[in-house]
This record gives C-alpha cells, structure tokens and sequence, in this order.
C-alpha cells in the first residue's frame, strides 16, 4: 500500500512547440493514401482504400459542428458516402462540455436539425449516460469515461475535419476521436479540468495533449484492427468547429484529403503537410500549433504505441505514385479563390 508522499503526480513531457523533420524520425513506416479531390466522390475514393477494416455495425464519428458552422464536413459529402458505402452506418456524436447550442441532448438535437444532418440518424452516444472504457499504459488516466452506446459497435470510421484548435493546436483524427467520444459530464471533465478547480479549462498544453491521446488510445484499442481514419483538409480555421460562426476566418489553402489505418500517421502526414507549405501559407496554423504545444499529440501518440510517425504518402489521383507532403502542396490556390 502506498503512502501518500510515496504517489507522485505525473510529469508532462516536452517538446509540443517543436517540430521533429521527417529524417529525424525512427521505426517503420504505415501508409497514408491522399487525394486532391475535394469533393463527394474524393471522400468516396479514399474511403475504399481502408474501408477493410470496417465490418459489422459501423459508427462514423465526426464533428458536426455548432448551429451554422461554417467549416464542417459539407453535409452532401457524408450523405453521398453513406449512401453509396455506408447504408448501414451510424453517425455518432457526444454532448459538449461547454454551456451552448449542444450541451443538452435536446439542444443538441436541434443543433444537428439547423446544420443538416437530418438526412440520417445521429446517435448522441451520452444521451442516457456513458461507459468506462481502459486506458493501458496511461500517465493520467486507467480508465475513460466515455458515450454509453459506443460499447455497442464493432467498427469506427473517424472522419474528421482537419483544422486548428484553440487548446489542441490543432483538430486531427486524435482530437476527433479523444475528445469527441468522452462524454460530455464527465470524460471530457476528465481531460480538460484539474478536479477541484474552478477554472472550467485549467488543463493546457503537453498535459492536456497527454490527456486527450490517452482518451483517444481507450478507443482505438477498444476497436482494435476494426478502426480507420480520415483527415479533410479543407475549411483550415485555426479554431476548432466548436466555435461555429465566431471561428477566426479561414487564410490556410485547402489541400486535400488524407486517410489510413494508423492513427499517428494520419495526423502525423496532416501535420507535416502543412508544414510543407510556403511561409506565408502556413503561418497561422503553424503558430496555433506551436503556441499550443499541439505537437506533443504526435510524440506521446508513438510513446503509447498508437503508431508510426514514419509513413509512406501514396497518392490516388496519379496511379498511387508516392510522393512528398512538398507535393501535396505544390501550387496551392490561396484560400477563397479556389471556389
């Protein structure tokens, strides 16, 4: 039995404000398929490359936004995936921690009426409570308390819609996943509060990176191989779709779309591709990144053991040639003028 000066707090890591070069990096690599096509049928395309790992009762989880948000997903693109790939799908979502247009399950309902998504149905996973899934090998957490009726698929597919975020850094599929599925009264408490406190968002920087992955990692390894991953890159706001019409307007081009079946190279990949852009291109979404010290999802994701930050980019418009994030992001059209 342990004493009480014998229980240490945790430590953060380090290093969230910097960003590691590729041929710094170690271990194997996963592949990451993109595609340029920002469109219904781009999201179709690159969906069929990890659709694999997808059976049974399949939930989609992404961020369908506060009332007329303007960066989400484009509703028409998820209906035509659903339609065309996932009929048996399930929308899934959980209720925010913050007091507004989605706190409440009813509130919450309405919310999803005005943005659109009531072509399908939208599972609220914490409407009548939540579950706790195991976080293995976590620094702050051994167990996550998460949407109740997540326990009831056998798949997920995180489409997430890339993009800032005010404590994050930045939204990638760790985010999505993190803090989307912990239940809006307690998990996301968990993540975001020092218990005791009376600051509502008390939690920053490498702890709260920390946190968040070790919420993610609860999901993934509940689903094990049945898991994959999307990142749209497009609508880059440096704020999160939490922030709905008051989202500080979009500067970064959009890019593309990224998917695979390894978390950490997903984002990783998303990540280095906006790197990879001109200064001017991507300097306000680099500078939420590293202001926030959002890096660190990246580093604590490969600490875990979530996956690899070393990855193969193949590239699904030119017959899978691989290529480079530079690539990706050669001849970017700035934002606005591409529409």
């Amino acid at each position: 039995m342990f004493t009480a000066t014998e229980i240490k707090k945790p430590v953060p890591g380090t290093g969230g404000d910097h960003y590691v070069p590729y041929e710094e990096r170690s271990g194997e690599e996963s592949v990451v398929f993109f595609t340029r096509e920002l469109s219904a049928q781009g999201l179709v395309r690159i969906y069929e490359r990890i659709r694999q790992a997808l059976e049974g009762r399949i939930a989609i989880k992404l961020h369908t936004g506060e009332k007329y948000g303007p960066n989400i997903i484009p509703r028409e693109w998820v209906r035509t995936l659903m339609e065309q790939k996932l009929a048996d799908g399930t929308v899934i979502e959980t209720n925010s921690y913050y007091e507004g247009d989605r706190d409440t399950t009813e509130k919450h309902r309405e919310t999803l009426r005005v943005n659109g998504w009531d072509f399908t149905q939208v599972d609220i996973m914490d409407a009548d409570g939540a579950v706790l899934f195991p976080v293995k090998d976590g620094k702050w957490f051994t167990e996550m308390s998460v949407g109740k009726t997540l326990k009831e698929y056998d798949s997920l597919l995180a489409l997430t819609h890339f993009k800032g975020h005010t404590k994050g850094g930045f939204g990638g599929s760790n985010k999505n996943i993190g803090i989307g599925c912990a239940d809006g009264k307690v998990g996301k408490a968990m993540i975001h509060t020092t218990p005791g406190q009376s600051d509502q968002w008390d939690i920053s920087d490498e702890e709260f990176m920390e946190r968040m992955t070790e919420s993610t990692k609860a999901v993934v390894d509940h689903f094990g191989k049945n898991i994959a991953f999307i990142n749209v890159m497009r609508n880059m706001s440096v704020s999160c779709d939490c922030e709905g019409i008051h989202a500080e307007p979009v500067v970064t081009p959009n890019v593309g779309i990224c998917a695979s079946l390894d978390i950490l190279a997903l984002d990783q990949a998303s990540v280095d591709i906006v790197y990879a852009m001109t200064p001017q291109e991507r300097h306000a979404l680099v500078e939420r990144i590293e202001t926030r010290h959002g890096l660190r999802q990246l580093s604590y994701m490969k600490e875990l053991g979530m996956g690899n930050e070393r990855y193969t980019l193949v590239d699904i418009d030119h017959e899978d040639r691989v290529i480079r994030p530079a690539d990706a992001v050669r001849d970017l059209v700035p934002f606005g003028q591409d529409q």
